[in-house]
């Protein structure tokens, strides 16, 4: 099993249709894909029991990279009903996988490594900055040759004249806060109109790499020890009361389930603000025993493998959020965690291989489970 990599809440957006990128990894808000004509069937982004338009709940930047195949543009994006009555329901549920397809590429079974999110501290997008520690913020992640860095002099007094001007007019505005809010207009980011598309709040997120919080194995095994005396002297004290056929197997099934989610409160409480969890082709963190089996990639055959999953918080931040705003709440999400299994292949779609030697942009839809409360 990889690292896993935690998404954790950053700045939220000034306006939750503000337009970002691809690259962007953020929670709710509207999806910025990557160019408007993917072909996105129209049934993908709209709920299979209401026939309303799905918002989007998650974007997630997640390239991959292996010695035969390199996505760096791959992105996953997860859709959830608004209306109360649908959100607990898998069929109200989207996990869209978006990626630039290189047909003529093959992917290596046994060396295929996922390189997620960046671990920075900061939100902003990057393109290629899981590659070079040391690339831009626009994100070319290529280092420029030395003669090109160096500014000519002419260009250089230019700088200078432009910034002299400038320096002029800001001194003759009438007040600093008529410069502040011309300041902040300058800075706003451009909105998406799109008001067929409901929204729920956006915020943006960073991630981090998850710390050993000590072995767990050891601490589920004493707290399954003390539950077995507890019982057992439990048992001793009520020896004359009827005794029913199948305690032990009911019993154990109850152990196990403790056992789990004593396991998925541990891992929370040791992050508590945490959005995502992700560990392409490694093991979900369960909240319950009950794990729906995933099928193969529709579209090539290949197993389904774990790539991330959602946690509480999420659902604590939208709702916080959206009390006073515009944006929808997300009254009937209910679920301990929602998880997205995606082909292990990182397939493109059968239209896409239909054009040998291209590169174009497919989409997938993927598996999502649901563990409730």
């Amino acid at each position: 099993m990889g690292e896993i990599i935690l998404g954790m809440p950053g700045p939220w957006a000034e306006d939750c249709r503000e337009k970002a990128d691809h690259y962007t990894t953020k929670i709710g808000g509207l999806p910025d894909w990557p160019t408007p004509d993917l072909g996105i069937k129209d049934d993908l982004l709209h709920c299979s029991l209401c026939g309303r338009n799905l918002c989007l709940v998650a974007q997630v930047y997640a390239p991959i990279s292996s010695p035969k195949l390199n996505l760096e543009e791959r992105v996953v994006y997860i859709l959830g009903c608004p209306m109360p009555k649908c959100g607990s329901d898998p069929r109200s549920w989207r996990a869209l996988r978006v990626q630039k397809c290189h047909s003529e590429m093959q992917l290596d079974d046994n060396g295929q490594v996922a390189m997620p999110l960046v671990e920075d501290s900061s939100p902003i997008s990057k393109t290629n900055n899981y590659v070079e520690e040391d690339s831009s913020i626009t994100g070319s992640g290529r280092e420029e040759d030395e003669s090109d860095s160096d500014m000519d002099l002419q260009e250089f007094a230019r700088a200078l004249s432009e910034a002299a001007s400038l320096a002029s007019q800001s001194k003759q505005q009438s007040t600093s806060k008529h410069s502040g809010s011309t300041v902040r207009a300058m800075e706003t980011k451009p909105r998406v109109n799109d008001p067929s598309m409901p929204v729920v709040p956006c915020f943006y997120i960073y991630s981090q790499k998850e710390q050993s919080t000590g072995d767990k194995d050891t601490i589920c095994a004493s707290y399954s020890s003390l539950s077995i005396k507890e019982n057992q002297s439990t048992a001793t004290d009520t020896e004359d009361e009827e005794k029913w056929e199948g305690e032990t197997y009911e019993y154990d099934r109850a152990l196990g389930a403790d056992r789990t989610y004593l396991k998925f409160k541990k891992q929370l409480d040791a992050h508590p603000e945490q959005c995502l969890r992700y560990s392409y082709g490694g093991n979900p963190l369960l909240a319950t025993t009950d794990l729906a089996e995933c099928d193969t990639c529709k579209y090539c055959g290949s197993p389904q493998n774990y790539e991330m999953q959602l946690m509480p918080p999420v659902l604590y931040f939208l709702h916080e959020a959206a009390e006073g705003s515009s944006a929808y709440s997300p009254v009937g999400w209910s679920w301990m965690t929602l998880i997205v299994y995606t082909c292990s292949k990182s397939c493109c779609p059968t239209f896409c291989g239909e054009k040998p030697g291209s590169c174009c942009w497919g989409v997938a839809e993927e598996a999502i489970i649901i563990q409730d409360e």
